[in-house]
């Protein structure tokens, strides 16, 4: 009777740690929080799945409270792709197409800004995001990125030129990152671009998607599935963490991610990524020098088609587990650490365009843990692309559609 009584403690025990996890994550003062009700409660994409520690995934619901207005400032974009405010007021918005406009202040959309190379626009591919330099003020240089058409095919370039004081053409065009090496086809491009701290240029690329590219993301000799530093001029800092070694491209930084559609660097200068990941395998990273986050070998998710993702787990030692994923996913792109006086309930708040739950998802973060989850939009029932956050404190968001808007969130008057 013992024996079957402590075989039945240690089955209940087993079933107990194989449970969704449900309860709060640690709060900000690292005691338990209370528990919680997850906002997700639909079904998760891959039900046998389970977190490695409590609050990477289905975090509590939260609610801002926050009062604001959707101004519609243009309508009818083609696939916009990345908005980037101006410090004079205008925006610049990228369509996938490959055209580079200015919107003004009050909405008034401008014709193709002209210079920009050519860019090869089929599927996931085209001209993608945008970037002011840190010198902008006075050297009025912008960098942008884009599937750059190449002999056998194509790749993610960045390039960068010279904004005119008329806003309506780039000058001095220079390509100052191509990444290798060149493949025929049209997914997984990545593409953020987000200056650091350290004056230092960081790129986030795609691994091409298909299973005969993907092993790329763990190679050291393929820019692919890597986040990317260099120099404002391309060049590489010495200090990169592969730089010297003959067998890794040196504008590496980090290694094994998926397809990276979104960046931001927090307030204390640090460099998160939202890898867009498989069916259940959304993850939010952050990213330090050198560090290796998995995919392929390590991921949350499965294949789109339901399959299992080839010899992959969800952890594995050596390999750094990610913050936070979504289960179902969200399908992210775009990100944007609030910093501004006009919403002060949202100052440290991670903001992330969905492209498939059409929605703009907040995180709260304290502690490098994931504490809370709002969905806002919602009710607009568009593929958020990207935000950024404007110099008045406001938000800028594009919407990935045939005829795609750009949005400011503003208080509410």
């Amino acid at each position: 009777m013992k024996s079957s009584a402590l075989l039945l403690l240690l089955v209940l025990a087993l079933a107990c740690t194989q449970q969704p996890v449900s309860t709060a994550p640690e709060s900000a003062t690292g005691t338990a929080a209370a528990p919680c009700t997850p906002l997700e409660t639909s079904g998760p994409n891959v039900p046998a799945q389970r977190a490695t520690f409590a609050g990477q995934t289905r975090a509590c619901g939260v609610t801002s409270g926050v009062a604001f207005d959707v101004v519609v400032l243009a309508r009818g974009l083609a696939h916009p792709w990345a908005v980037e405010p101006l410090p004079t007021g205008e925006l610049l918005v990228t369509e996938r197409p490959g055209r580079l406009r200015v919107v003004s202040a009050s909405g008034t959309l401008g014709a193709p800004i002209t210079g920009l190379p050519d860019v090869m626009a089929r599927g996931q591919g085209g001209l993608l995001d945008v970037a002011l330099s840190p010198a902008f003020a006075t050297d009025r240089t912008i960098y942008w990125s884009y599937s750059e058409p190449r002999q056998g095919g194509n790749a993610t370039s960045v390039a960068r030129g010279v904004l005119s004081p008329d806003l309506r053409r780039v000058d001095g065009v220079q390509v100052v990152f191509r990444a290798l090496p060149t493949y025929d086809g049209t997914m997984h491009y990545g593409s953020r671009l987000a200056f650091g701290p350290d004056g230092m240029l960081y790129i986030t690329l795609g691994e091409r998607s298909v299973l005969e590219v993907r092993p790329q993301a763990q190679q050291m000799d393929s820019h692919m599935g890597k986040t990317i530093r260099i120099r404002p001029d391309g060049t590489v800092p010495p200090d990169n963490p592969f730089a010297g070694r003959g067998d890794a491209r040196p504008e590496i930084w980090s290694v094994g991610h998926r397809n990276v559609q979104a960046s931001a660097f927090d307030a204390q200068g640090r460099f998160w990524i939202v890898d867009h990941g498989p069916k259940g395998g959304d993850e939010v990273n952050l990213v330090e020098k050198g560090k290796n986050y998995g995919w392929p070998l390590v991921s949350f998710g499965e294949e789109y088609s339901g399959a299992p993702i080839p010899n992959a787990v969800t952890t594995r030692a050596g390999f750094v587990d990610p913050v936070y994923y979504w289960d179902p996913v969200i399908a992210p792109s775009g990100a944007q650490f609030y910093t501004g006086d006009a919403f002060p309930a949202w100052r440290g708040s991670l903001f992330i365009g969905a492209l498939g739950q059409e929605r703009l998802v907040r995180l709260t973060i304290a502690n490098d843990r994931v504490t809370g989850e709002e969905h806002l939009l919602a009710d607009r029932g568009q593929r958020i692309r990207d935000v950024r956050q404007g110099p008045d404190g406001a938000l800028y968001i594009v919407t990935d559609e045939d005829a795609g808007e750009l949005w400011k969130i503003a208080p509410r008057r």
